[in-house]
């Protein structure tokens, strides 16, 4: 009875061993799958993202160019801006010189008239 006892023991305590390092290596299973799919993510990321940066890295000549474009063109834009203020201003002083001779000349009309009076008395 005691071997009996003895041996149903050591089949529960080699039972008990065995069914741990089973759980053990499932254990290991799982975490070597969830790491591998850790990986596996992290490697496709890092693709994705050095084709995104040579994708990039493709366009930034056509994008500076296009800057160096839109910047040459604000300049000559502010260039005209300030010839046509000018031109403006040039404009409005016209029209008062002119109007400025037109008054002159009827002046002049006005002292010739009276010039011609005074002769004529």
């Amino acid at each position: 009875m005691v071997n009996e006892n003895i041996r149903q023991y050591c089949y529960q305590y080699a039972y008990a061993k065995f069914n741990r390092f089973n759980n053990g290596i499932g254990i290991g299973i799982f975490a070597y799958s969830d790491l591998t799919q850790r990986i596996t993510q992290l490697e496709t990321a890092r693709q994705l993202m050095e084709a995104d940066l040579l994708k990039k890295a493709d366009q930034t000549p056509v994008n500076q160019e296009l800057y160096m474009l839109i910047e040459f063109l604000s300049g000559q834009f502010e260039t005209m801006e300030k010839e046509i203020q000018f031109i403006e201003s040039n404009n409005i002083n016209i029209t008062f010189l002119k109007d400025q001779v037109e008054e002159m000349q009827n002046n002049i009309e006005l002292l010739k008239d009276k010039v011609r009076n005074n002769g004529s008395n």
